[in-house]
């Protein structure tokens, strides 16, 4: 891998996949939203060798989207898209002027992703080769009413990912779905419920990156909260419903 472009990486894991992928011979293309942070990070990886661009772009702005992605194909190439950029939220339900907030989750976390995607796909299915990581959530695996709108998306994404690893696999084209628990970054930082097996970021990163060295389809951590989740995906939708119903609301929206 040489040339790896990662959304949302002004901060939170997109921050941390560049600071770990940076090394001589490494291409980053890092996008956010703050330009700022954005240099910040890049200097940081210009200290580790790396290359480094940054685009000051918002994922759901489609045609920004393409135009910057195919500039990279076209002059650069491009070998590992990481479509990280995302953000959280919940809706009460009690002031339907808060829905605003679920457009612009799905915004973000669904068609961010197809923008970032799909202007690269051409690309890498002529040349046969590349690899596409999607950022999911174990919160994809049940509809969570103290967040619909987040877990509905990142359960779409998921389930986008994981058709698209079949669909493109004749091309050699690889695909990773990534559906990590509570990792600390700005996004959890907002959450004022409690959070079981937060974990530390670097090495949250760490695990991810191993695990898309190694080609996998899904990489579902940690298994103390990943499994259990999957189990009671199984259970009838009266009994996850009970369960779920005690759980307290993500009324904050952040990003990733």
């Amino acid at each position: 891998m040489k040339n790896i472009l990662i959304t949302g990486a002004s901060s939170g894991l997109g921050e941390e996949f560049a600071h770990q992928y940076a090394q001589e011979g490494i291409t980053l293309f890092l996008c956010g939203r703050d330009i700022e942070r954005l240099h910040t990070v890049a200097q940081s990886c210009r200290l580790k060798k790396a290359t480094v661009f940054v685009k000051a772009v918002d994922v759901t702005d489609r045609n920004k989207m393409k135009e910057w992605i195919l500039d990279i194909t076209t002059h650069h190439g491009l070998d590992l898209i990481i479509a990280n950029a995302g953000i959280s939220g919940g809706f009460s339900g009690h002031e339907i002027t808060a829905i605003e907030k679920d457009y612009l989750i799905f915004d973000t976390n669904v068609t961010g992703v197809l923008n970032t995607i799909y202007p690269a796909l051409p690309y890498m299915i002529q040349k046969r080769s590349g690899h596409i990581v999607i950022i999911s959530s174990l919160a994809g695996y049940m509809p969570m009413p103290s967040a619909p709108a987040y877990a509905a998306s990142k359960a779409a994404i998921r389930f986008y990912g994981e058709a698209l690893r079949t669909k493109f696999a004749a091309f050699q084209v690889k695909v990773t779905v990534i559906c990590p628990g509570f990792i600390k970054s700005r996004m959890t930082d907002s959450n004022d419920f409690p959070m079981p097996f937060l974990m530390d970021t670097s090495k949250a990163v760490q695990h991810m990156i191993n695990g898309i060295n190694q080609g996998k389809a899904q990489i579902s951590f940690p298994w103390k909260l990943s499994i259990p989740l999957k189990i009671l995906s199984l259970f009838p939708s009266r009994l996850r419903s009970a369960f779920f119903a005690y759980l307290p609301d993500k009324k904050v929206l952040s990003n990733d």
